[in-house]
């Protein structure tokens, strides 16, 4: 059955239905490029510094000088980050890109479970930390692959205020804990010792993996999706198509405040505003909203991305109101779904339309973007971007016609090489024809533009991160005094969703306090349950298996 593509005729003027996936070769090209045309441009800005696309450069090459000259890395070898916005983020990640090395993200926040995992499964060698995380990183390291660990602390790149933000940290804010790593480096040192080598030619391939960018796994460990420089540029020609109309080379200060370790903001934010010569503005703590909003005071910007909890919790937050929206052009919603009140206030507020968009980190991640003109909010996930089809098919795997619900597809440039050593695991997702099954149910109207109405699987959404039932009961489980446990989503007006924990108890004595201090240790905040209740027994098949689609209609009731 042919793909009928109805939202070409929706797509605004200007944007084409294809778009140049060779233009650029790889990301390497993309920052060159915009080096060549931007160099005097600022880049980057984090707590008062600013770098220059030109800084970004020398200071990248430095990193990549590093890893050939000094550690002798190959191509290919992974090279872990474990950074929170920050400069040190861009030139880490630049830097390892230019080497012909492969970028492994990762959460600061991951417990040390998760962490050795991450590390575990990619086979990384070299990992960059953020001295708060250090103790994390220490109770690993002898289980990993890592041979060399880098250090930095967050007022490393900022200059003679830098030692007063690190003095704050660890002293007065206690927020670097003790911790020692034999043989560790720290991140300037780095970079002194790149500047003794000449960083050799790399002709870095487009089939190269960038990313190993990990996503939550439905047996309970994340995967790693091999993001190649195709996928990535494929993906940033996209959207850069999609709101080109919308921006001014050389003009555009973007906020990111979502981390860019996260797929979203490291390709809507990290490339698509490079490519046109943007200023990324990082927020470090978007948690602390009134800081948040004071940064927001001095800064004249143009752009904003977010998931729905962010953009909530900003309206929210006394003073936001009274910011300066004049230059506001684009707000783009992802990650999780954009709520019509939060969207309806951010208009009313910014006089801004919040445009929603789709993806996965198995995209890159954008597959869907509604139109920059939408006057409103709409409730779609919007129309498939330039060189991207999309269709709904049923479990046997037919296409389905306009209106009906049935499991959304996807296929374009941008879709994934597949899971990083997880053969089975890819061609469950990745049919013959090449479309991405997304696991979503969703359906298409007349016009082309697509509607998420449920999720075939049981993940749970909070405020944008994929959480997996299977992973939460499996730590859950290993508590000596559990019998039995189910997890499940519970809405949530700030976060969407959140996880609640349904446990019956092999030791009567087991307390809710006890599981949430247990999960405090084991699990990432997003993925900790938020509501505890305790039963006699849980509802299961006849063979067995337990029914969390029960135990979710009955909480709806």
């Amino acid at each position: 059955m042919s793909v009928e593509r109805p939202w070409l005729d929706q797509y605004p003027a200007g944007v084409p239905a294809q778009i140049d996936v060779d233009e650029f070769p790889s990301i390497v090209a993309v920052l060159e490029s915009a080096i060549a045309s931007f160099r005097d441009r600022p880049a980057f800005a984090n707590l008062g510094k600013t770098l220059t696309y030109g800084e970004i450069d020398t200071l990248s090459a430095q990193f990549a000088a590093y890893l050939l000259g000094e550690l002798k890395l190959k191509r290919g070898d992974r090279v872990a980050i474990m950074l929170p916005n920050c400069l040190q983020y861009p030139i880490a990640t630049f830097g390892v890109l230019r080497a012909g090395l492969t970028v492994v993200n990762t959460n600061p926040m991951y417990t040390a479970r998760e962490l050795r995992h991450q590390l575990v499964d990619s086979g990384a060698t070299v990992l960059l930390v953020l001295d708060n995380f250090g103790d994390t990183v220490e109770e690993v390291l002898r289980d990993t692959a890592v041979t060399k660990v880098i250090t930095t602390g967050l007022g490393d790149m900022l200059g003679a205020k830098g030692v007063i933000v690190n003095f704050v940290l660890k002293y007065i804010k206690k927020m670097v804990p003790e911790y020692h790593i034999q043989g560790a480096i720290r991140f300037a040192d780095t970079l002194k010792l790149g500047r003794k080598h000449a960083l050799p030619t790399i002709d870095v391939h487009a089939d190269d993996i960038a990313f190993l960018q990990y996503t939550g796994g439905t047996t309970g460990l994340a995967k790693g999706a091999m993001l190649t420089h195709r996928n990535l540029v494929a993906n940033m020609q996209q959207a850069a198509a999609w709101v080109g109309t919308n921006v001014v080379p050389g003009q555009e200060v973007i906020i990111t405040a979502l981390p860019l370790y996260h797929i979203f903001a490291l390709t809507a934010n990290g490339l698509v505003f490079m490519k046109f010569g943007g200023l990324n503005y990082m927020i470090t703590n978007p948690r602390d909203m009134p800081g948040f909003v004071k940064e927001l005071r001095k800064v004249s910007f143009t752009a904003i991305t977010g998931v729905n909890t962010l953009f909530n919790g900003l309206l929210n937050t006394p003073g936001f109101n009274q910011i300066d929206f004049s230059k506001l052009r684009l707000t783009l919603g992802g990650g999780m779904a954009v709520q019509r009140s939060v969207a309806e206030r951010w208009k009313k507020v910014t006089g801004c339309t919040l445009i929603e968009a789709y993806g996965l980190t198995e995209t890159s991640p954008a597959a869907c973007i509604n139109p920059m003109d939408l006057a409103e909010y709409n409730g779609a996930i919007g129309l498939p971007i330039p060189s991207t089809d999309a269709c709904i098919k049923d479990e046997d795997g037919n296409m389905l016609p306009t209106g009906e619900i049935g499991e959304l597809c996807i296929r374009g440039p941008q879709v994934m090489k597949g899971y990083w050593q997880r053969p089975q695991e890819t061609a469950e997702v990745m049919d013959a024809d090449g479309w991405l099954h997304t696991g979503d149910i969703a359906k298409m109207d007349e016009k082309g533009f697509f509607y998420i109405v449920d999720r075939k699987k049981d993940m749970i959404l909070v405020s944008g991160f994929n959480v997996y039932p299977n992973e939460i009961e499996d730590v859950i489980a290993m508590m000596p005094g559990v019998l039995e446990v189910a997890a499940i989503g519970m809405p949530d007006e700030h976060s969407g969703e959140v996880v609640k924990l349904v446990v019956v108890k092999k030791d009567p004595s087991l307390t809710a306090e006890q599981i949430t201090a247990y999960a405090r240790e084991n699990l990432t905040g997003y993925k900790r349950p938020k509501a505890i209740e305790f039963r006699t027994e849980l509802p299961k098949t006849n063979v067995g298996k337990i029914l969390r689609r029960e135990l979710r209609d009955e909480q709806a009731r």
